[in-house]
């Protein structure tokens, strides 16, 4: 496969099309419907956070039943820990002080009596998430201008150096699409919605994208020169294939441990494992079938601008 690996650039391209534009439709539909490209939790939305301990046998359709009563159609209802714990995790919309006390004693009177040494309510506000999520963009644009400059300047005795960052943005930007078209998916069909965590599983899986791609490159650009004769295409496969067994086994360590903890972790990390997982997934794809070949269309002319360039 990895023999005329260049060769096939556009079927992988296909693939990530295959991949990013149902994403992409579900972003908008879910902007049409929720107001935004994924569903918000109460960490962009504010609202309330409660995490109560009954002390007898509580259901989640007695705890929304009580919600529901308070003109909270759609709380997010979660059981922690075991279910002999009778210990549950609501998320709903704002109340006030007074509405709170109201919620309590209708949980207590319809639900179960609740350990009060085990209870907790928190109000959340919306600036929080908004804070969280600007920080978060200017991390990544950070990192793009940042990154770009970095393989400029150690890939400068290489032709063309700043089209290597170029690539390796590009690969980023196609894993953020990924892990944000399949939290929409997921936001649509299963109610998933993104909170603090999901940033950090985001920021995170940059870092990935971008440290693999930057593996390939530099083994491209270090046989470079010992391979002036061949084509610069087939130095590339030269390259990938010295470098994918090392890329694929790091990788795959990762992927084993967060898969376990998919499996058997709690509850409250399953979402962000889970979303952690399927970024690191398509991280350790597009630095191999994403930039990689973007680079050689680039230097072969098969891409628009490029062919511009040449004519002129």
């Amino acid at each position: 496969m990895f023999s005329n690996f260049v060769q096939r650039r556009r079927l992988y391209y296909l693939i990530s099309a295959a991949v990013i534009i149902p994403g992409i439709i579900a972003m908008i539909y879910s902007t049409i419907a929720f107001g935004s490209p994924v569903r918000l939790s109460i960490d962009f939305r504010g609202g309330s956070l409660y995490v109560v301990q009954f002390e007898d046998t509580a259901t989640e359709t007695g705890i929304r039943d009580v919600y529901t009563e308070f003109g909270q159609d759609d709380p997010v209802i979660q059981q922690l820990g075991d279910p002999e714990d009778n210990r549950w995790q609501i998320r709903a919309g704002a109340l006030t002080a007074e509405e709170q006390a109201a919620l309590k004693q209708a949980l207590i009177d319809k639900v179960a009596p609740i350990d009060n040494n085990q209870s907790t309510l928190d109000v959340v506000s919306p600036t929080i998430g908004g804070e969280v999520t600007r920080a978060a963009f200017f991390a990544v644009l950070a990192a793009a201008i940042v990154i770009l400059g970095f393989i400029w300047f150690a890939f400068r005795s290489v032709p063309n150096a700043p089209r290597y960052g170029a690539c390796a943005i590009a690969a980023m930007v196609h894993d953020v699409l990924v892990t944000m078209g399949v939290m929409s998916i997921l936001g649509i069909f299963f109610g998933w919605e993104v909170d603090a965590l999901f940033l950090t599983a985001v920021l995170t899986v940059v870092g990935y994208s971008v440290q693999d791609s930057i593996v390939v490159f530099d083994r491209i650009r270090e046989n470079l020169p010992r391979y002036r004769g061949e084509e610069y295409d087939m130095v590339v496969n030269r390259s990938v294939l010295e470098t994918i067994h090392r890329s694929l086994a790091t990788q795959l360590n990762a992927i084993f441990v967060m898969v376990a903890i998919l499996l058997f972790g709690g509850e409250t990390i399953r979402q962000f494992i889970a979303i952690l997982l399927i970024g690191l997934l398509s991280g350790t794809y597009s630095s191999i079938f994403t930039a990689v070949p973007l680079l050689v269309s680039w230097e072969k002319g098969d891409l628009r601008f490029r062919r511009k360039e040449a004519a002129a």
